[in-house]
């Protein structure tokens, strides 16, 4: 049992029906599309529906395959902490919402359990949520409590 192809879909989470995007991927490597359609649901029961999962599939020689789902992209996570419909159509000139890095550290969390992204440290995967929202026109700002809250030096005085 060899591994014959590998294909990456992105597909919603509880609501993958056999059509022609997932067709077009798994029909030419003889896989049936309604296994794979229940196994992923049955897979993303645990997130809200409709959200869009990357998907890595393994399609084997004997016509079975395998998958591995992943967390959901970062900028669907960003726009639906933010309630934003789409990013800003100029980045950089226009800015569409602002985060705090409590609400980057957030989505690192849920990031930082895939398993191709464990080795990342957890201030890397951060930093690298910052830069997608800045891509996205959406401004990172300090935390309101970490502005409040004196500094070492202020509360020596």
């Amino acid at each position: 049992m060899s591994v014959k192809a590998t294909v990456r879909l992105i597909c919603p989470a509880g609501a993958a029906k056999p059509g022609p995007a997932i067709g077009q991927a798994l029909g030419p490597h003889g896989l049936n599309m309604m296994e794979f359609c229940k196994a992923f649901n049955a897979e993303t029961q645990r997130f809200k529906p409709e959200t869009p999962i990357p998907v890595v599939l393994k399609a084997y020689s004997n016509r079975t395959f395998s998958f591995v789902t992943k967390s959901p992209p970062t900028s669907y996570l960003i726009r639906e902490m933010l309630g934003l419909q789409k990013g800003a159509s100029a980045p950089g000139s226009e800015i569409v919402g602002q985060m705090t890095w409590s609400q980057i550290k957030e989505i690192a969390a849920v990031k930082h359990q895939d398993q191709h992204l464990s080795h990342i440290p957890f201030e890397g995967i951060c930093r690298s949520i910052a830069g997608s929202a800045a891509s996205m026109g959406v401004a990172v700002v300090e935390d309101q409590a970490e502005e409040a809250a004196p500094t070492t030096t202020e509360a020596a005085d």
